[in-house]
């Protein structure tokens, strides 16, 4: 059940389409994160550090593209992706047993 904001005709009806986004959203979140916990084996093997900063910078350089293409603040784009990226990072570094810059041993 999928409604444009503008055919809500009730906060009820507005509500219940807010929270269908909201579950999606958890969806993917817990989709990506995933891939976070792959990339500890992935950059284990690689020897890359869990920050790699040239990464962080074009993954955010490409989410303002996105957003203000499509008419979101990129403002807002970056600072949720900005602490996506950084739990991320974190998770991995913890997960590795290093600092976030730290290489860690090869597996």
């Amino acid at each position: 059940m999928s409604r444009s904001p503008t055919s809500c005709e009730t906060m009820a009806q507005l509500r219940m389409e807010i929270d269908a986004l909201d579950d999606a959203l958890i969806e993917m979140l817990v989709r990506r994160t995933g891939y976070v916990d792959r990339a500890v084996t992935l950059k284990r093997r690689e020897g890359l550090p869990p920050r790699t900063t040239g990464r962080v910078a074009e993954v955010i350089a490409h989410v303002r593209e996105r957003a203000e293409a499509q008419g979101l603040d990129t403002d807002l784009a970056e600072t949720l992706w900005t602490a996506l990226i950084d739990w991320g990072i974190a998770r991995e570094a913890h997960s590795m047993g290093v600092k976030e810059d730290a290489i860690p041993p090869r597996t």
